[in-house]
């Protein structure tokens, strides 16, 4: 399977692709029956509502914009960068 990601990253590959199946799954996409350019307009709403609007539990409770424009909560991670290397390592 070909990485979601900019460094091909496998980890985060999975976490791209738990994000696609909860837009699909909480906006409802699977049933969703129309021309391309409405689809098209409703993901990116599904999107901006999941990045904007939803609150994470891994999150602390804060949307994904809040938690990346925080500098407060750290987000919690099974793995490090090895910054000799630039290898992820998990721990």
């Amino acid at each position: 399977m070909v990485s979601m990601t900019e460094r091909y990253d496998p980890y985060a590959n999975a976490v791209a692709e738990r994000i696609n199946a909860t837009i699909k799954h909480e906006f409802l996409l699977e049933e969703l029956s129309c021309d391309l350019r409405t689809q098209q307009k409703v993901v990116a709403q599904s999107v901006a509502i999941y990045n904007g609007m939803r609150p994470h539990l891994s999150c602390g409770m804060l949307t994904p914009d809040q938690m990346h424009r925080q500098n407060i909560k750290k987000v919690k991670t099974y793995r490090t960068l090895n910054h000799n290397t630039g290898v992820r390592v998990v721990v």
